[in-house]
């Protein structure tokens, strides 16, 4: 395990503490208030931003007066310039500040747990993991996010469910907790509304890889959760944020360092997002393969995440031993389906009709398929030779051939709504599904098609990061399975067997189009083998 750095020498204040007495190093405030312009020039030309100046830009963001070219300025100008670990905290803190801190009864301290992730391509993880750490006896205030760049948002995913519903009060969110264990909802007017505001604008002026802009964000919200353990998924690679596990491990420093100095218990684990998450990407396929994980099936590498970040926050917050004993409780939750009925509980109290709710979690794969939102059409993919799957890369973006028409970012505008019945992409605006037949759900997804065209980066997915070429070591079925699959399928590959299930409400693959995703099909004579862990390392939070 790689040790965290430590961050000052004081003691730091309590969990939750939003009034920044007892921190260590925090800066001084300046005198007098600067306006907006100057705040952007100081940042842009390599300045550091006192406190008063960065409480007064969070401030101008909340009361309306910062103009949105002036909030893109600031945003590209901590992109460019970056903050250090001083001004990080006192943004964060300023951001947590923006609106109420959660307040919970105070039996509830030590088993208030909550985890968040960097984004990836199918990841779904805290789709499951919250009610399974409901399910060992933990709390989980779970403040998410929407897409952001090409990841997808776990609200996006859920509210694919109908009647789903995420925002919530303060009160309701106590009272989610007291019903089901967990939460999972939105940014509100009450709750960190001034990172609702940058989260949404970040996506739209090309500065979601901000270090220090992704550490404010995703520290406000769970500061104001009053949590005992924190554990933050940074993912890294050709299908996340950062595409090395160095610059991964900087961002996890960073994340545990201002979290001590604000009085947060975090842990940062660094896992492998070269592939996708699991076989499934696409809001409402992701649900499936949720519920598939909490059947205690599903891939494994998505199950093999859910235990490990599960264990580590059962380890950090007392209810474990050790991290090992802690992966074992999440993995018996999954198995013996106390994490589902937490599951269904959420969901019934988020919105959802019970009915629906009851037989999302208590029916078959197919049924479940038939309750969710579905493409129009489905296009089958057929591999062109016999072998096995594997999963190299074959071609670079610019090797793919798409439209001319120049694709938006993955929101044209900070309010754009993604479509329920259509699952998120690369390209942010998906209105196609992929499916793999191989996973044996016939509902794996990855790819876009949006409505202003054919999107690179979504090429780029399927070239470096396929669900079905660089998830599925297993080698080709001889027909597509009904069944769902808990594990690789051995049966060698045949000529003319379906790989790719394409569904989609507009019109069919053009040549160059699928000849594209043909090419992306990696086939060997080699022998099955295992896909090694997603995790590959845990930074852990001072010793105090």
């Amino acid at each position: 395990m790689a040790a965290s750095m430590t961050v000052g020498t004081g003691a730091p204040p309590a969990p939750g503490d939003l009034s920044g007495e007892g921190s260590q190093g925090l800066l001084d405030p300046s005198p007098e208030p600067k306006q907006l312009p100057e705040l952007i020039r100081i940042k842009r030309d390599g300045g550091r931003l006192s406190e008063a100046d960065i409480r007064g830009f969070v401030a101008a963001v909340v009361n309306g007066s910062a103009q949105g070219a002036q909030i893109g300025a600031m945003l590209m100008a901590i992109r460019l310039q970056g903050m250090d670990l001083e001004e990080t905290s006192v943004l964060t803190q300023a951001l947590a500040q923006s609106g109420q801190q959660l307040e919970w009864p105070e039996a509830w301290h030590q088993q208030l747990v909550d985890k968040h992730s960097t984004g990836g391509v199918g990841d779904k993880v805290s789709l499951v993991l919250a009610p399974a750490l409901a399910a060992c006896g933990c709390k989980v205030p779970m403040i998410s996010g929407r897409g952001l760049g090409h990841t997808g948002g776990t609200l996006d995913k859920l509210e694919s469910i109908p009647g789903f519903n995420v925002t919530q009060s303060p009160e309701q969110m106590q009272a989610l907790l007291e019903q089901a264990g967990c939460c999972i909802v939105g940014q509100s007017e009450q709750l960190v509304p001034a990172d609702g505001i940058l989260y949404a604008a970040r996506d739209v002026t090309a500065t979601v890889d901000s270090l220090p802009l992704i550490t404010a964000s995703i520290l406000s919200k769970k500061l104001v959760e009053g949590l005992s353990a924190l554990v933050i998924d940074v993912k890294f690679g050709g299908a996340a944020v950062f595409p090395n596990q160095e610059q991964a491990r900087e961002l996890a420093r960073t994340l545990v360092g201002v979290g001590a100095s604000l009085g947060l218990r975090v842990a940062a684990a660094l896992t492998a997002m070269d592939k996708p998450l699991g076989r499934c990407v696409g809001n409402a396929l992701e649900v499936e393969e949720a519920l598939l994980c909490m059947d205690g099936a599903g891939p494994p590498d998505l199950r093999d995440l859910v235990t490990t970040l599960g264990g580590a926050l059962l380890w950090l917050s007392g209810h474990a031993g050790t991290q090992a004993q802690g992966a074992a409780r999440v993995a018996a939750a999954l198995d013996n389906g106390s994490a589902l009925g937490r599951f269904e509980r959420m969901l019934a109290a988020q919105g959802v009709d019970p009915g629906l709710a009851r037989a999302l979690c208590s029916g078959s794969p197919a049924e479940r398929r038939q309750l969710l939102p579905r493409a129009q059409e489905q296009e089958e993919l057929l591999a062109p030779a016999d072998g096995e799957r594997r999963g190299s890369p074959r071609h670079p973006a610019s090797a793919i051939p798409f439209p001319s028409r120049a694709p938006a970012p993955s929101r044209a505008r900070a309010s754009q709504p993604l479509s329920p019945q259509a699952p998120w992409s690369w390209s942010g605006r998906c209105r196609w599904r992929w499916c793999c037949t191989s996973s044996g759900l016939g509902a794996a997804a990855l790819g876009s098609r949006s409505a202003w065209g054919w999107a690179p980066n979504c090429w780029s997915t399927w070239v470096r990061g396929c669900a079905v070429v660089s998830a599925a070591p297993a080698p080709l079925p001889p027909r597509p399975r009904p069944a769902p699959a808990a594990r690789p399928l051995t049966a060698p590959g045949s000529a003319g067997t379906p790989w790719l299930r394409v569904h989609r409400d507009g019109p069919a693959l053009s040549g160059p189009q699928r000849r594209a995703l043909q090419e992306a099909l990696v086939l060997s004579d080699r022998a099955p083998f295992a896909p090694p862990s997603p995790f590959a390392e845990l930074v852990l939070p001072p010793q105090q």
